[in-house]
């Protein structure tokens, strides 16, 4: 009990009001600038690559990049909707802390799906949801200050490019990346420019490559699709599966890219999910246990951090969850994460060794009122050591609490919750310690 009361009292230290945020003053140069190149997959399953086990999916440029990483197969996303935990990467911040909880603003009542975008109210809700992007610390613009270039390229629902701190980028403000969404899926060219550029000019760079991959519409080269046609259970999961590899061979492309320029010796690579997806064999979405669910087929995802010569490969056991990316990559440079970061450094094995419980949150696709995250709020979750706790937030979603041992039921088929009252309840005062909506 006393132990549980102090780990109740460092939660409740850490605990965060949301407020105007600025990055630490820190050092006037990193004493260290890698490179930096986000990989970040679209809606796909944790299991779906070759190295996480999966008898079908051919993976073998990551698998590469695996093999070549501190890899860590129990990591996970804050939340499971695209921009929320997209958000959350590049901030270091929960999505109750940098307030983009939902993918859209909310619709307004009574008028038709078609007429939505061009409501005054809706369009000035969006205006507003991309405005909390300027009060928070974006790595981005934390790097600029320090002589980083930095490119955009793929999902990108924040506005111009420029207002998440890139120098350079292909999204103009447009639904999730307009221009930007042809990375990968058309070509990699800009990509390559751009690090061409940098190079050139002496600069360090970060790359934000998040292409729609394997994110629907699934329609992937009829050459890779031939290969799955006669192994997938339907039509269906064979483009999924067809897209994954399609996303592999993308992957591929950038890193040979960094290696043709020598430049992989020189730069950090992180690669995850944005969030989960399984796909459905009798249509093109999602299973419901997926995407925008509090479970682990919507939550979890590998996640790799590689640089030849600055960090070995490895496997970590350790939990891992998106927000420790950005105290990760600044402490990498030589720089200090903002008190507002819970995360830890990835790099740092004592941090790894003292973790034991993550959280997360999941919110409506459409938020309810962006000055109140709670109002949007569906689920929180933990996972303490191998116990997870699923709560429905009441006012939203009145439901029953779930408990699962991930230990020995990872894909969350048995519900404890009844047989373990004590265990929910201990759950409930760590989330609760952690973010309050009541609070």
């Amino acid at each position: 009990m006393a132990e549980q009361s102090k780990r109740l009292i460092r939660l409740a230290t850490a605990a965060v009001i949301f407020s105007a945020m600025v990055v630490h003053p820190a050092l006037a140069a990193p004493p260290q600038t890698p490179n930096i190149v986000f990989i970040v997959a679209d809606d796909e399953c944790w299991r779906d690559y070759s190295f996480m086990g999966h008898p079908h999916i051919r993976t073998p440029n990551i698998d590469t990049l695996a093999s070549q990483s501190l890899v860590f197969r129990n990591a996970y996303v804050t939340s499971s909707l695209c921009r929320a935990s997209l958000a959350a990467m590049l901030s270091g911040l929960y999505p109750h802390q940098h307030r983009i909880t939902s993918n859209e603003a909310a619709w307004p009542k009574g008028v038709p799906a078609r007429e939505v975008g061009l409501h005054p109210t809706f369009r000035e809700e969006s205006r507003r949801m991309i405005d909390f992007v300027d009060r928070v610390p974006m790595l981005p613009r934390t790097l600029g200050a320090h002589g980083y270039k930095s490119f955009q390229t793929g999902k990108w629902w924040e506005g111009d490019f420029s207002r998440g701190g890139f120098t350079d980028g292909m999204s103009r403000g447009g639904h999730h990346g307009d221009k930007g969404l042809d990375i990968g899926r058309v070509t990699m060219q800009p990509i390559y420019d751009f690090i061409d550029r940098a190079t050139a000019a002496g600069d360090p760079f970060l790359v934000w490559y998040a292409p729609m991959l394997p994110h629907s519409p699934h329609d992937p080269p009829e050459r890779l699709l031939k290969h799955y046609e006669s192994v997938a259970p339907s039509d269906q999961i064979a483009k999924y599966w067809a897209m994954c590899e399609w996303l592999d061979e993308t992957c591929g492309q950038l890193l040979g890219y960094l290696d043709s320029k020598q430049l992989r010796e020189k730069t950090l690579v992180i690669f995850l999910a944005d969030n989960g997806w399984i796909q459905r064999a009798d249509s093109a979405g999602p299973a419901a246990r997926s995407k925008a669910s509090p479970y682990n087929g919507g939550l979890r995802t590998p996640l790799l951090l590689s640089m030849p010569g600055r960090i070995a490969p490895d496997e970590c056991p350790s939990m891992a969850i998106s927000i420790d990316l950005a105290p990760t990559i600044l402490s990498f440079v030589g720089l200090k994460p903002t008190d507002q970061m819970q995360g830890i450094n990835l790099l740092d094995p004592a941090a790894r060794a003292n973790r034991h419980t993550i959280f997360g949150e999941c919110f409506n696709v459409n938020a309810v009122d962006l000055n109140r995250p709670a109002t949007s709020l569906k689920w929180r979750w933990c996972i303490d050591d191998n116990w997870k706790l699923i709560l429905p937030h009441a006012p939203n979603l009145p439901a029953a609490a779930e408990l699962y041992d991930l230990q020995a039921d990872p894909d969350e088929t048995k519900n404890l919750a009844n047989e373990q009252p004590a265990k929910v309840s201990s759950l409930e005062r760590l989330l609760d310690a952690w973010w309050s909506p009541e609070r």
